[in-house]
């Protein structure tokens, strides 16, 4: 498995109504979606077109929650490895000033991990790498 890439567990449970339950848990971050789908044969036209609009209309934010949680595994490695150049000692920065340079775009970028958007950790993310 490549490095950074989602660890998805996925688990299927089919009951004795027919009822299958879906659940999906991201194993680093602990985010977790479940559905129960029914059988078709049990659904109204109306019910299955309910389905749909609901799935259609959880899309985006689907895949803005998606991009925010790989924008922060990104965020995270780069933290990681800051900290361990700073393990290293001072020889891993050019002087005190650029040393503290790092160290404010490293706040930054903790606290957009809080509360920051999947645009935002990127964009802070990729300024601390080319520092």
């Amino acid at each position: 498995m490549a490095a950074g890439a989602a660890r998805v567990r996925v688990t299927f449970h089919v009951d004795a109504d027919g009822l299958l339950s879906v659940t999906a848990r991201e194993q680093g971050t602990g985010v977790e979606a479940a559905i129960t789908i029914k059988p078709s044969y049990g659904l109204t036209d109306e019910e299955i077109t309910n389905m749909l609009r609901a799935s259609t209309a959880h899309a985006r934010e689907d895949v803005e929650q998606r991009a925010r949680v790989e924008a922060c595994v990104e965020a995270e490695r780069m933290l990681v490895a800051l900290n361990n150049a700073l393990a290293r000692g001072r020889g891993a920065f050019a002087d005190d000033g650029e040393r503290d340079r790092v160290l404010a775009r490293a706040a930054d970028l903790r606290r957009q991990l809080t509360d920051g958007n999947a645009g935002e950790i990127r964009a802070t993310t990729e300024a601390l790498n080319h520092h």
